[in-house]
């Protein structure tokens, strides 16, 4: 009969974060800080749970075993990991633009998006993002912060969200719109 191992806390929690050359990561006052080559991140500590940090792995610790403090132990190891990957690699997006005449660039903190309204969309860029427009159609959302990234892809993509007849829109890089027959195609 085979022992079963019992976790203490989560599946993600218990797992150890390697911490690459370059990174540094802090714990103090209620904040974990990470620092690196493209920047600096910091995210409020939960409460019942900790850091240590020793040879260069971050193992989140669980001090109370109580029902509020266990759901943080797994979501505590997640943004230290998604901190120190944004802060040594970064996080990046890619947004396609499909339709005849649809195109965006950038003018300075303003991304100009033409997707068939009647003026162009101005997106506001934000400060800790940044935005590259390759040939019109091919948008590039690049940053440290996995969240302000994702979010801004989001929000860019909200401005004309794919149609399911002819795929017109912004999507994502690599989603796929399942398509719909149009009302010729339905007759049988």
């Amino acid at each position: 009969m085979e022992k079963k191992i019992k976790r203490t806390n989560s599946r993600i929690g218990d797992n150890p974060i390697v911490i690459p050359s370059g990174v540094e990561v802090k714990s103090e006052n209620g904040k974990v800080i990470v620092k690196g080559a493209k920047g600096s991140l910091e995210v409020k500590r939960p409460e019942g749970v900790d850091l240590n940090i020793e040879e260069g792995k971050v193992i989140v610790v669980n001090l109370e075993k109580s029902k509020k403090a266990k759901p943080f132990h797994g979501l505590l190891r997640a943004l230290v990991n998604n901190m120190i990957i944004g802060v040594s690699q970064g996080f990046e997006k890619v947004l396609l633009i499909e339709g005849v005449g649809y195109k965006a660039a950038v003018q300075g903190k303003i991304l100009d998006v033409n997707v068939g309204y009647s003026n162009p969309v101005k997106y506001q860029i934000p400060e800790d993002v940044s935005i590259e427009v390759v040939k019109n159609t091919y948008v590039k959302i690049s940053g440290i912060d996995k969240v302000r990234v994702g979010q801004t892809a989001a929000e860019i993509r909200k401005i004309r969200p794919p149609e399911p007849y002819k795929g017109k829109g912004i999507r994502y890089e690599n989603e796929y719109i399942k398509r719909k027959v149009g009302k010729s195609g339905a007759k049988g």
